[in-house]
């Protein structure tokens, strides 16, 4: 009687599984890009959360001022790392239905 559904339920989780490797080759591949101060230092990561490039406009180089060159760019990063991290949940949160699955996302 039991044996069916726990057959079901076993075949289910090994096409979630399938379905879980495939979306995270997939968020790989994806990118999203943050910017800061007005758009002259641009970051781009993937939902793997790996940045990708950095990218930092002339006019935000000022030897005089460092810090402020240096906070750009930690916004920048940090921006699109939380995009990242978002849109993955996103994306898992579509496969499990919502559930909270520890160590997923």
């Amino acid at each position: 009687m039991f044996g069916g559904n726990m057959q079901k339920m076993m075949k289910q989780v090994q096409k979630m599984q399938a379905d879980m490797a495939r979306l995270q080759e997939e968020l790989g591949n994806r990118t999203v890009e943050s910017t800061a101060g007005g758009g002259v230092v641009k970051v781009v990561a993937n939902g793997r959360q790996e940045v990708l490039s950095i990218e930092i406009k002339p006019e935000a180089v000022d030897p005089g001022d460092v810090e402020m060159l240096q906070d750009l760019i930690l916004t920048a990063v940090n921006g699109a790392l939380n995009q990242s991290r978002e849109m993955v949940a996103r994306e898992m949160g579509k496969l499990t239905g919502g559930l909270n699955i520890p160590g997923l996302t």
